[in-house]
């Protein structure tokens, strides 16, 4: 038997990778085969997400794949604490359920944005957060009908809320790891916000176009 500091080493890592495939499973995908649905990656933003599905004009899919998407990530961190991790370590496995979304090893290393897995593991962490950033997204989303702008809202909301309610812990520099991939996640975004030309939520399913 390994010596316990190597043995629990062995353990987490074993959830880190655990979790990672389970932030891997492509929602959006799987949601849009069992409505019959088109891959959302061949449409609108070609993103595999809850708000690309949308445009689809399935809301049922849509709901069903944000749900997907933000539970695996919520999943990752109550897990990791029902197995007596640390809290610093279950969110950590939610950072790993995360990343797997967004480079998701079922989809050649690509994925989703995140936004719905972050909020997921936000949840995990401290529900307050998790409401906190909501209700940024909501308010962004409603006044402005963009989701990327939203998103971005909230994700600069995330470890500084995470600072009010927990303090300095490493799960609050692990969230603005999560902030600074979905920045990055959101580059093209970005871009278009700044030139006018985002579109909007519930626009029309537009072909994805051709690089």
């Amino acid at each position: 038997m390994p010596a316990d500091g190597q043995w629990s080493q062995d353990v987490t890592l074993l959830l880190i990778v655990a979790a990672y495939l389970l932030g891997s499973i492509p929602f959006a995908i799987v949601t849009s085969r069992l409505f019959g649905l088109e891959d959302p990656r061949k449409y609108g933003s070609g993103n595999p997400g809850a708000t690309n599905v949308l445009r689809s004009g399935n809301k049922a899919a849509a709901v069903l794949t944000l749900l997907g998407d933000a539970i695996k990530g919520w999943l990752a961190v109550w897990a990791a604490l029902r197995l007596g991790f640390e809290p610093d370590i279950a969110a950590l496995a939610g950072l790993a359920a995360f990343l797997g979304h967004v480079f998701s090893l079922f989809l050649r290393f690509n994925g989703g944005k995140g936004v719905a897995t972050a909020l997921g593991v936000l949840a995990g962490v401290d529900a307050r957060i998790a409401i906190f950033c909501a209700v940024i997204w909501l308010m962004i989303a409603y006044t402005t009908r963009y989701s990327s702008a939203a998103a971005l809202s909230a994700a600069l909301a995330a470890p500084l809320a995470g600072l009010l309610f927990l303090g300095a812990k490493p799960a609050v520099g692990l969230l603005a790891v999560m902030t600074a991939v979905l920045f990055w996640r959101h580059k093209e975004n970005i871009a278009r916000l700044r030139a006018g030309t985002e579109g909007r939520i519930g626009g029309k399913k537009k072909d994805r176009p051709t690089a």
